[in-house]
């Protein structure tokens, strides 16, 4: 089971996208196509002595869609570009799923170009696991739709819920919808709508969720439009970055390091986005995981190993199946 990877995604494309599929590489079971200019890419795998040994292939793609074009027009132009190739080599079964830390609107409308949607959804969401007081939560949308409507939010309750069970491992997870106020009432037209439509339906509803309970851990689900979950991951990732930097400061400013040098890795492992390695893209009809662009090594790794356990999970099916149980449910 290879999963291909857009070898070119990525501010730091190619040198540490390959790292991290060499790492990748080195998980039993797990073997990675890496789809790019092969040059550089031959080049940053003689860079690790055992890379020869591992399960990896090279397949030549001659563009790349940059991070500031327009996905549509660059796809439109680019019909070699390493994200559309790799989307196509799962498409043809030569892979399992795809990984991409480059253009976010590229991999997403390449993916659904490939695979197409799962019956059901109309629109795919970018799915971001979240650190939690009690675990770990997801968010979505966190980027791929701007604009919603509150049919789109169902469907992402539903795609997160399974992705909870599949992805996090959590049992019995339960949804909620990102608001203003935790009251029915509050929000705007989209989200008090989407209220309603998750209140009358089967799904496991909590109600609406503030903001400033997100990392509480009480909703293991969270759903709102992507614009809305695309800040709210923003602003999550530079406060982490602040807090970091602010402890440093303090480790470095008294003594003695070493008594707090152990909670301080915790606190960065816990919080890490490296760890969780990208997001999948749910409701199109094949695994595909997104990275963040300034992806580390690490972080490519974890992303592989992400894309190859949904595969090997089969998360893509079990969304589809519980997304038609509830339409069947309905009526």
């Amino acid at each position: 089971m290879h999963v291909a990877v857009d070898a070119m995604g990525g501010d730091r494309a190619p040198g540490v996208v390959v790292r991290g599929a060499i790492e990748a590489a080195r998980v039993p079971g797990i073997g990675v196509t890496l789809v790019g200019a092969e040059g550089p890419i031959r080049a940053a795998l003689e860079l690790s002595p055992d890379s020869s040994s591992l399960d990896i292939r090279v397949v030549p793609a001659a563009d790349v869609v940059g991070m500031g074009e327009s996905p549509a027009q660059a796809l439109r132009r680019k019909r070699a570009a390493s994200i559309r190739v790799a989307a196509d080599c799962v498409a043809a079964g030569r892979a399992c799923a795809v990984v991409s830390a480059g253009n976010t609107g590229a991999a997403v409308l390449a993916a659904r170009q490939a695979f197409g949607l799962i019956a059901g959804v109309e629109r795919p969401a970018i799915a971001v696991t979240v650190p939690t007081r009690r675990g770990r939560a997801v968010l979505l949308d966190a980027g791929a739709n701007a604009d919603c409507r509150p049919r789109h939010l169902f469907a992402f309750a539903v795609m997160g819920l399974v992705f909870a069970k599949v992805g996090l491992g959590i049992a019995r997870p339960r949804a909620g919808l990102l608001s203003i106020g935790e009251e029915a009432g509050k929000g705007n037209e989209l989200v008090r709508e989407a209220h309603a439509l998750l209140r009358a339906s089967p799904l496991p509803f909590t109600g609406n969720v503030e903001a400033r309970d997100l990392f509480v851990g009480d909703t293991e689900v969270v759903v709102c439009d992507g614009f809305t979950g695309n800040v709210a991951v923003k602003v999550s990732e530079a406060m982490v970055e602040f807090v970091e930097a602010l402890l440093h400061g303090e480790i470095d400013g008294e003594g003695p390091a070493v008594l707090v040098a152990e909670p301080f890795e915790a606190f960065r492992r816990r919080v890490d986005a490296s760890e969780y390695g990208g997001a999948p893209l749910l409701g199109v009809a094949g695994p595909c995981v997104i990275g963040h662009g300034r992806s580390s090594s690490r972080a490519v790794r974890n992303a592989i190993v992400m894309a190859h356990q949904f595969a090997a999970d089969g998360l893509v099916p079990r969304i589809e199946a519980d997304l038609a149980g509830y339409r069947r449910a309905e009526s």
